[in-house]
């Protein structure tokens, strides 16, 4: 541990050392704004950096733990530590732009519920990170802004919609960050940044406060450096929250041990023919392939499934997110919010016309009612699985980290490289993706799929399968990433 400079550190780690008194607050929040003043002009992934604010919090964190000494924890678990957050998230008096231009200037009067909560535990805020603007993408490319780069290869997309908060965590930029996914904007930059990302439960986390894309699926959610810290940050950001009627009632377990109540010895785990079946990239196939014999090894009991094909959900996802793009942004009208209406860029454009389209008389029983009925099914389909299965494993992306430029390619380049995620974010399940090795340079991930509200088992299986491998402890070396 002592090794590492402070802002490679875990959460864990760091909350250790603050703890023993070998470190400071202030020393972890610089070493991390240290780290953003050198790689930032390189990989891009903040939009804005709240470089005064976060040291003000972090002396003031110094001064309770001066004060209180062990017991300054006791009401503020995170007291003390350094993260980032996705720009949709609001934040009282700190610009928040959805990376969009109709949204730059904007300082919301009030905080997102998720930030409020990490707030009250004591967690530093340094800063906002970029994303596809409005989080209509999956490789950080049409925030309306800049392009963010994988910090393991800055000619490569971390992947979106969450990227600048993995590429953040993946170039130890912050200790963890925070995302949201509706279908793949948490696990696809976990796996192409090489970091852990928790999509927990529809309605597991408050959506109060976040800009809304799809707000049927929308899930906030940590991306960090392990399984053990997403635990962490999921027990202090999890529950039910008056604010947001969607958010479940059912109480939140200690997920830091949820290893207590579960084994992966003891587990069934599911491998669905249609999940591996697919056109995946050689690096991708053998790397899947030697994690489920690694797991076999180690006495894993593993059942082939048969389940719905997965192109079945690229289109119920384009169908149901495309009619909720197109009523949630009808709201932002340049009145109450940053700038007009014609500031919307291509893809928000593209979308909401889709979307009114798919709405609109004469066609909402062809498409939209059509997309939820299929998305009964496909929840259904999820919930037959489990009776056989406790878990469900399946690589995290198709292909590892491609081209900067990949989106212009097609139209539909999200929904097709998010295809092993969408069935689950329709179905409103959990899932926690963890590295699982690394392929001409380039990391690939695996996901583990549970029932809803089951984030304590998928959590004791991230945490348990980063207990047997080194996997996660890979970080780029970022000298020579970003020396080109």
């Amino acid at each position: 541990m002592h090794n590492k400079n402070l802002n490679e550190l875990t959460i864990v780690e760091s909350l250790t050392l603050l703890k023993e008194g070998k470190i400071s607050s202030v020393e972890l929040t610089k070493a991390c704004l240290d780290q953003i003043d050198k790689y930032d002009n390189k990989i891009k992934a903040y939009i804005t950096v709240t470089r005064d604010l976060a040291l003000e919090q972090a002396q003031t964190a110094d001064a309770q733990i001066q004060q209180l000494g062990i017991n300054a924890w006791d009401s503020q678990p995170l007291l003390g530590i350094p993260y980032s957050c996705k720009d949709n998230f609001s934040t009282k008096g700190i610009e928040t732009t959805a990376s969009s231009n109709i949204l730059k200037g904007y300082i919301p009067p009030y905080e997102s519920t998720v930030t409020q909560k990490l707030k009250d535990a004591g967690a530093i805020l340094l800063g906002k990170t970029n994303m596809d603007a409005f989080a209509h993408g999956s490789s950080t490319e049409t925030s309306d802004f800049f392009t963010t780069k994988n910090p393991w290869n800055v000619s490569t997309t971390p992947g979106g919609s969450s990227g600048g908060t993995a590429a953040a965590v993946a170039a130890n930029m912050c200790i963890f960050g925070i995302g949201s996914e509706t279908a793949g904007s948490i696990r696809g930059p976990a796996a192409w940044c090489g970091i852990t990302g928790l999509k927990p439960s529809y309605g597991r986390v408050s959506r109060y406060g976040v800009i809304a894309m799809a707000s049927s699926t929308d899930s906030p959610g940590p991306l960090a450096k392990t399984a053990q810290d997403c635990a962490l940050i999921a027990n202090i950001i999890a529950g039910k929250d008056n604010l947001d009627a969607t958010t479940a009632d059912s109480p939140v377990e200690n997920y830091l041990h949820s290893t207590d109540h579960y084994s992966l010895k003891t587990l069934k785990i599911g491998i669905p023919k249609q999940y591996i079946n697919i056109e995946l990239e050689d690096g991708v196939r053998t790397k899947i392939e030697d994690t489920i014999a690694f797991l076999k090894d180690y006495g894993v009991t593993f059942k082939e499934l048969d389940m719905l094909d997965t192109k079945y959900s690229i289109a119920v996802y384009t169908i149901l997110q495309r009619s909720e793009v197109s009523s949630n942004l009808a709201r932002l009208d340049g009145i109450r919010y940053g700038q007009t209406r014609d500031s919307f860029g291509t893809e928000a454009r593209n979308r909401m016309m889709l979307g009114a389209y798919t709405l609109s008389a004469g066609y909402y029983d062809a498409y939209y009612a059509k997309a939820q009925k299929v998305r009964t099914l496909i929840i259904e389909d999820f919930a037959k699985a489990f009776k056989e299965v406790d878990l469900i494993l399946a690589p995290t992306m198709p292909n590892l980290a491609p081209k900067v430029g990949i989106s212009e390619s097609s139209p539909l380049f999200g929904e097709l490289a998010d295809v092993l995620q969408e069935p689950s974010s329709i179905a409103g399940l959990p899932a926690v993706a963890v590295p699982c090795g690394t392929y001409n340079g380039l990391p690939v991930s695996i996901q583990f799929i549970g029932p809803r509200l089951s984030e304590e088992l998928v959590l004791a299986a991230g945490i348990e399968y980063q207990k047997i491998n080194t996997h996660h402890l890979n970080f780029p070396d970022l000298e020579r990433t970003t020396n080109v």
